[in-house]
């Protein structure tokens, strides 16, 4: 498994941040590639992704762990697991740290793209720019 850590500054309270992350049903609006999602029963997202020129669902289990700590898990392939998790830097600053596992070959497997080195920068530049457009979505509110 291959991890990355990346966060990002948004200029909105806390509790802000934290709604905005659990709806999912907005994820299309700065996720790139999601067409389409939606929270299940049982704590469930279902994301419909379009990446590389192919379309997949991808479920995923959510769960809330401690303090402002948002856990996710895939559902089968491709073997995702990942976290964000959100620190007040003032009343209305927040830090959103979002931390990826994954496991390269499942990942080349289910969406194509480039192998090695080039798909760990593309993977890394994807959730950066998903960082950047999330902030962007809450902060015009």
């Amino acid at each position: 498994m291959s991890t990355l850590e990346l966060h990002v500054d948004v200029g909105v309270p806390i509790d802000t941040a934290w709604e905005n992350l659990h709806q999912v049903e907005n994820y299309p609006h700065f996720v790139d590639g999601v067409r389409g999602a939606r929270t299940e029963a049982g704590g469930r997202a279902h994301l419909e992704v379009d990446a590389g020129g192919r379309a997949r669902d991808v479920e995923a289990e959510v769960s809330d762990r401690g303090e402002r700590v948002m856990e996710w898990l895939s559902v089968g392939a491709p073997e995702l697991a990942g976290s964000f998790s959100l620190q007040p830097l003032d009343k209305n600053h927040t830090r959103i740290q979002a931390r990826l596992e994954y496991d390269p070959g499942s990942v080349r497997d289910t969406f194509g793209g480039p192998k090695g080195f080039a798909q760990t920068n593309a993977i890394e530049r994807l959730v950066r720019s998903d960082l950047e457009h999330f902030k962007e979505y809450v902060e015009r509110g």
